[in-house]
């Protein structure tokens, strides 16, 4: 039976698993995904956490702990999540190993109430690279105006990154510059810039939900006939950028001191519109050096009946441009469209942060009164946030 997820891995796309939580690791069941399906790699966010948090007894006894101890909400959530990312990076290690620190990464995401404010986001990053004090840990960060100078200080610092929440080719080409530049300040510092990882996380069924929208308003045979293509296309053409910035010189002079690439990551790639190939933002975003981080249930259909057709990306940009042309022509706002899921998507996971806050809070008030399973408490949070956030 062919192997579909190797034939994937072995295109030069890193498969990782876009979810976590205390039951998958107690029962083994990450670390069956790392050796039987080929995921070399974990992302998280609030929402991830706070459905988890929400759905398992295994929480408890640190529930019940940090509320004997009386420690307040926000450091109860940090000691929650970082718990679990610990235990993530010590599975997913042999991936690390083997890769030379490559793959094997977990990722774990400041505060999003931070968003826009730098300080404070290099403060929380390496407040969390302290807390899970392991090599293959990425922190995130999103890629707001005001993250871009984080990003650069805390990969500065040693500290490796997984750029979230990209959309647009401009904020992508400002991203590539805030990783060269950290990258030359962590040299200057005396940082091994071979231990330093870094990805770029490209947003991608999201963009078509926007433009879809946006074409069904319009209405003309002409934009329906675009609809599912815009994804595709920003993701092609943001490839294009990536390969240019990393046969640069500037790359070059990293690479030889001994620095790994930021390689693109397609993030949100489960399909949103039950019309389009459940595996489609997989197939037609292969190229080498990515990474796809699916849910688990992308994971299997791709392994069921997903199909590698080699590269699917490099050659297919005057196609992607004209995608692009013709949205224009048809009266999409491709800059408008990106400025709207920017700003959505900082607002989605705020709201994913707050719940898992106010989840959390009434899972120490439980515990406190000994009232039996406190985490059960936040059960109704955690499914608004899930609704809220997205991969």
């Amino acid at each position: 039976m062919t192997d579909k997820l190797n034939e994937l891995t072995a295109a030069g796309v890193a498969v990782w698993l876009d979810d976590l939580s205390r039951v998958r690791l107690s029962s083994g069941g990450l670390d069956q995904l790392r050796r039987e399906k080929h995921v070399a790699g974990v992302t998280t966010n609030p929402t991830i956490f706070a459905k988890a948090l929400s759905d398992a007894d295994e929480y408890n006894w640190q529930l019940h702990d940090l509320a004997t101890r009386g420690v307040e909400v926000e450091e109860s959530v940090r000691m929650l999540t970082t718990y679990d990312v610990r235990w993530a990076c010590d599975v997913m290690r042999p991936s690390y190993d083997a890769s030379a620190g490559v793959d094997g990464r977990v990722s774990i995401e400041v505060d999003p109430r931070l968003a826009h404010e730098s300080d404070r986001t290099v403060a929380e990053a390496k407040a969390l690279w302290w807390l899970v004090d392991r090599p293959n840990l990425f922190i995130k960060i999103p890629a707001t105006e005001a993250g871009l100078p984080a990003i650069t200080a805390t990969l500065a610092e040693g500290i490796s990154v997984n750029v979230t929440l990209i959309f647009g080719l401009d904020r992508y080409s400002a991203v590539m510059e805030a990783f060269l530049a950290g990258l030359e300040q962590a040299k200057a510092n005396g940082h091994d810039l071979s231990k330093i990882g870094s990805v770029a996380s490209f947003f991608v069924s999201r963009v078509d939900s926007e433009v879809d929208k946006r074409l069904e308003k319009v209405g003309s045979d002409q934009a329906k006939a675009l609809k599912g293509k815009a994804a595709i296309a920003n993701a092609q053409l943001a490839y294009e950028r990536y390969t240019e910035v990393f046969s640069s010189d500037r790359w070059k002079a990293l690479a030889d001191a001994g620095a790994h690439p930021q390689r693109p990551l397609w993030a949100s790639t489960s399909t949103k519109n039950p019309d389009y190939r459940d595996v489609i933002y997989v197939e037609e975003l292969i190229a080498p050096g990515t990474v796809n981080t699916m849910p688990e249930s992308v994971i299997h259909a791709y392994a069921d009946h997903g199909e590698t057709r080699g590269d699917t990306i490099t050659g297919a940009y005057d196609a992607a441009r004209k995608v692009f042309a013709d949205l224009e022509s048809v009266g999409v706002d491709m800059a408008d469209v990106i400025a709207t899921l920017e700003r959505e998507g900082v607002e989605k996971f705020e709201a994913s942060w707050q719940e898992l806050l106010d989840g959390v809070r009434k899972s120490l008030e439980a515990a406190a009164k000994g009232t039996g399973a406190p985490n059960k408490a936040a059960k109704g949070n955690a499914k608004a946030a899930e609704k809220a956030g997205g991969a």
